[in-house]
């Protein structure tokens, strides 16, 4: 989708493959734009939630898609989610309830806070904007929208998620822009491809913790991803030669039996 007007188009129970959108090459060259984490897409029209998925998987975040309220609610018990994107007007429960639901109800996995929740709807009444905040959700876009303010919110509410609370992350030499997703080492630019880029991010927003390989993959892949794979050892394999090339070889440590860390 482009960065026209989003709301104008008309489980991982298991790692199953569900709904699918575009997904971008982990080779391409990461796009501008971004915080990077995982993300879910309550939209019951499939062609705006394609649209919405291929939009925000486009500027880099993991994004698996729910058509219903019952989906979504299977999908958030068994998955870490950062942010909930969640239509209101839904056919079996409506999104308030869901969002009641995920507050009432949710539990920590992996020792992940609980999601933010962006609602996405045309009701655009004082009242229902308020009924949406009071029930749980962090923030409220009115459609139609564009995508870009769509992508700013999303950043916005990631940020909520970590120390920083700005777009820049500074940790050690390494300086990330995440709204104009740029990354310096000593004044030398990093070029990422998009999943380089977020695997980066999500370890800057975490310095010096061990992340497991599971954990990566659920906050920096989607829920298409193997789980038996080794996509994450390469890709950290590939970020490690390019830090190294930029004069930090020992940025990122592998956590024997654990994990990775990123040095702080």
């Amino acid at each position: 989708m482009s960065a026209g007007r989003a709301g104008e188009a008309s489980r991982r129970p298991g790692r199953h493959r569900p709904l699918r959108g575009v997904y971008p090459d982990d080779d391409t060259v990461a796009p501008t734009g971004r915080d990077a984490l995982r993300v879910l897409v309550v939209e019951d029209e499939s062609d705006l939630a394609l649209a919405l998925a291929e939009g925000i998987r486009r500027d880099g975040y993991a994004v698996d898609v729910a058509l219903t309220g019952r989906d979504a609610m299977e999908k958030m018990a068994v998955a870490p989610y950062d942010i909930v994107c969640l239509d209101l007007n839904l056919p079996d429960v409506d999104g308030l309830e869901v969002c009641r639901r995920l507050h009432a109800g949710h539990r920590q996995i992996d020792g992940t806070d609980q999601p933010r929740v962006l609602m996405l709807t045309a009701r655009d009444s004082l009242e229902d904007r308020v009924a949406g905040l009071d029930d749980g959700a962090d923030d409220y876009l009115v459609k139609p929208f564009a995508l870009p303010e769509l992508l700013a919110r999303l950043r916005a509410l990631a940020r909520r998620r970590s120390r920083h609370t700005g777009a820049i992350i500074q940790v050690g030499e390494m300086r990330m822009d995440a709204a104009r997703r740029t990354v310096y080492v000593g004044g030398r630019d990093l070029d990422l491809t998009t999943r380089e880029f977020a695997l980066l991010h999500y370890f800057m927003l975490n310095p010096g913790e061990v992340l497991s390989t599971e954990r990566l993959l659920d906050h920096v892949w989607d829920e298409n991803i193997d789980p038996f794979t080794n996509t994450v050892r390469v890709t950290v394999s590939k970020l490690r030669r390019k830090l190294e090339a930029v004069g930090l070889p020992h940025a990122i440590e592998t956590i024997v039996g654990s994990g990775y860390r990123l040095v702080e």
